[in-house]
């Protein structure tokens, strides 16, 4: 689409032309970028009319980022799921300022703007999402294959420089994939709708608001029973009678666990997913691993999801990997379109003999290029410098890291804003792999070189969605930018010592409260990229061979049969089920069935409160989870 705009053949229209609908042809054909921009600046821009970048807003983003920051740490250390904290933010901004204004009228006498809220939500999604992801994933498989921690300030560092790395190369991307390429970035779209929705001073606003803090409440008091056991205990599991080849099946981890997160988590990520983690689950814990400990693969003696784990995690780690590589592969046109726009993020504008009013007014409004390339460069010796002192990279191979890191996300930011979906494994795997080859006995350098990759790319695709709900409302890009930017130190300052508090040591991963399946799969791929397939049991090759094979089968057969994919399971689903314990697959099953079954009957309040619940149960239990983790790390509470 890039290359038809920029024909020059095609001809510059008039001002009349400013009025034809977004989603026509024509529309899309012939309008220059400079046309585009000055017809959103006309009929959309408001970013001067009314308050946005305000001392408010950044301190509820950072407030609430903080504390969305431990609920996805707590849900990654759990699921390996990283959760967008938008859509959540806004809810709550606009609940606890109602709350603020009807108690304190003093202190609180006018309502937060529109772009305010925006401007708020992009500093939370900073902080909640920004700083946390490496956490679970790239840090923990750290952690797990050295058996100790790195130095808190070496842990800040880096997390500081990732964030801001991702930040920073959203700057470009984000002119060039919303405003001129209007990519869809369906998430951001939905949070621009929340917040109309919101201020639309109706009773649905009030009602999302009361759900959600409804269903916190609930998320809360059954983690706090579960967790502190105060007044009673409600017991964490429910075991499920019967045994199978002699032993319980709460040893192969088939019960049921007392949490909401799980159920919530499946009502959100949708019914294909869900299923197929069933069906995976049943497949590993029901039928490979008791077949595996007949043939003496898994330790009957030492049973359990670790034991099961440490087998079960290299067949769905190369399903997963293959997988992701393969349907990324598949892409290749949003590959070709996302590289050869390289060059037009990067190109300076012609220079004109006279621009128009709304260019320069764009320029005054849009974050300057040199911003991006003086941010990036030091946010990315920031990281060179970290490999390099930490852990013993060398330089060079540092700055291939943060090169290929800028590529990547640019694929990353792109797949997201026409899909929905980021391929932050993928990503991350690809630099994993690379390294495998330059430095392959160097399990530190692999992890971490692959943790800028996944770190940034993350970063800078859900930043970018921020932007698109900012576009949408006709928000100032520079003061949103900003906004970001001052949510990545709240974030970092909330997220560092709480992993610490709730990981203490190497021991913490990998068992029934943080099963770190994103780590697992990590360190999986770290080692077997350092030590080679001979270092595995045979069944563990033969499923490593097996795993890889269906992950390229399944999008084949996809690709194949298109009317059907509804039928066929998600190869994610089936990789994940084998990394994360049976309970958490089920839980999640019986949330999809739970939104699919209102889908159906109640399609309206279905729409209006599905969401809105399940962040409410999320953030309510995985908040006071991890407020009772912190409790009993200090002393303060004794659970039961």
């Amino acid at each position: 689409m890039i290359l038809y705009m920029n024909d020059p053949k095609v001809e510059v229209m008039g001002e009349e032309f400013l009025d034809l609908p977004e989603d026509t042809l024509e529309h899309k054909t012939r309008m220059t970028p400079e046309m585009l921009e000055k017809r959103w600046y006309q009929t959309v821009y408001q970013g001067d009319s009314m308050p946005q970048l305000t001392l408010r807003a950044i301190v509820m983003g950072s407030f609430l980022g903080g504390f969305m920051a431990l609920s996805n740490l707590y849900v990654g250390l759990k699921t390996g799921w990283g959760l967008g904290v938008a859509i959540t933010a806004c809810i709550l901004s606009y609940a606890i300022h109602k709350t603020m204004m009807a108690a304190f009228p003093r202190w609180f006498s006018t309502e937060m703007s529109i772009l305010e809220n925006n401007c708020m939500q992009s500093t939370a999604s900073s902080a909640g999402y920004s700083t946390g992801g490496t956490m679970t994933s790239a840090i923990s498989a750290y952690l797990l294959v050295t058996g100790h921690h790195m130095p808190w300030p070496t842990l800040a560092a880096w997390t500081l420089f990732l964030a801001a790395l991702g930040v920073f190369m959203a700057i470009p991307m984000k002119r060039q994939m919303i405003n001129v390429e209007q990519l869809k970035f369906p998430s951001g779209i939905a949070a621009a709708e929340t917040l109309k929705s919101l201020h639309s001073k109706g009773a649905q606003a009030a009602l999302k608001a009361r759900s959600l803090g409804i269903a916190g409440v609930i998320g809360g008091v059954v983690a706090w029973l579960r967790d502190a056991g105060k007044p009673f205990v409600l017991p964490g599991m429910l075991e499920f009678p019967g045994s199978i080849g002699g032993y319980a099946l709460s040893k192969y981890t088939i019960s049921f666990e007392m949490s909401t997160i799980m159920l919530a988590a499946g009502a959100i990520m949708g019914w294909k997913i869900a299923w197929s983690l069933l069906l995976g689950a049943c497949l590993n814990y029901g039928l490979l691993a008791p077949w595996m400990v007949s043939l003496g693969a898994i330790d009957g003696a030492k049973l359990g999801y670790r034991a099961i784990v440490s087998w079960s995690t290299w067949t769905g780690a190369s399903m997963m990997v293959t997988s992701g590589l393969f349907m990324f592969a598949l892409q290749w046109k949003t590959v070709l379109r996302a590289f050869s726009g390289a060059a037009a993020l990067l190109a300076p504008k012609r220079a004109k003999k006279k621009n128009t009013a709304a260019e320069d007014a764009m320029e005054a409004i849009e974050v300057p290029t040199s911003w991006f390339l003086t941010g990036t460069g030091l946010s990315g010796l920031g990281c060179v410098a970290v490999l390099c002192l930490a852990f013993d990279t060398r330089w060079w191979m540092g700055v291939i890291a943060v090169l290929m890191t800028f590529f990547l996300s640019l694929v990353a930011c792109r797949v997201t804003g026409e899909s929905d979906t980021t391929p932050i494994g993928a990503m991350g795997k690809i630099t994993q792999l690379a390294f495998g080859f330059l430095a392959p006995a160097d399990i530190a350098t692999n992890l971490m070189t692959a943790s800028v990759t996944a770190g940034a790319a993350g970063s800078s695709a859900d930043l970018l969605t921020d932007l698109k709900s900012g576009y949408l409302l006709g928000a100032n890009p520079r003061k949103q930018f900003i906004a970001q930017f001052l949510g990545i130190f709240a974030g970092t300052l909330i997220v560092v010592p709480a992993f610490y508090l709730l990981v203490p040591d190497a021991a913490s991963l990998g068992t029934n409260q943080w099963p770190a399946p994103s780590a697992q799969v990590w360190a999986a791929v770290a080692k077997l990229l350092s030590k080679g397939l001979h270092a595995l049991h045979p069944t563990a090759r033969m499923g490593l061979l097996c795993g890889g094979a269906v992950g390229i089968l399944i999008p084949l057969i996809e690709k194949a049969f298109p009317k059907y994919q509804k039928y066929i399971p998600s190869a994610t689903g089936l990789g994940l089920s084998m990394v994360i314990p049976f309970f958490n697959s089920l839980s999640m099953f019986l949330g999809a069935l739970i939104a699919l079954v209102l889908e159906k009957k109640k399609p309206v309040l279905a729409e209006r409160y599905i969401i809105t619940v399940s962040s409410g149960l999320i953030a309510g239990e995985s908040l006071i989870g991890v407020a009772i983790a912190l409790l009993a790390a200090t002393g303060l509470l004794t659970p039961p």
